[in-house]
């Protein structure tokens, strides 16, 4: 089973494009806070996770997540690679969205990306 949930805050807002076909990709990258603060820093590492969206999903998330956001998402994990223009193989890995929730924005933020858009699990 491929089912991954996480909590983060966008590091830009989301960016959307279209396929030739027509269909909405919506791309972010959530900055995740590990559980255990640095031992040399005294702050929380993060993790940074690229996010994709489809379809309606996302131009919901493209309209309403600014940066900053904090959003709870459920996803699948996608692995691929490919080869960079050295000839080296780079692997990646994102998180394919299932379903969105809109937490809140960061303070003195105007976006509207509130709890009152609740969860979208459209398709």
């Amino acid at each position: 089973m491929n089912n991954w949930t996480a909590i983060g805050r966008l590091t830009r807002d989301a960016e959307l494009t279209y396929t030739q076909t027509g269909m909405a990709v919506a791309e972010f990258t959530l900055a995740i806070n590990r559980k255990f603060k640095n031992k040399q820093t005294g702050e929380y590492d993060a993790d940074f996770i690229r996010c994709k969206a489809f379809d309606k999903r996302a131009e919901l998330v493209a309209n309403h997540l600014k940066k900053g956001n904090q959003v709870g998402i459920e996803a699948t994990i996608q692995t691929g690679s490919y080869e960079n223009k050295d000839g080296h193989t780079v692997y990646t890995t994102e998180a394919i969205i299932d379903a969105v929730t809109f937490i809140n924005a960061p303070k003195g933020s105007n976006s509207n990306a509130t709890s009152n858009y609740g969860q979208s699990n459209s398709n």
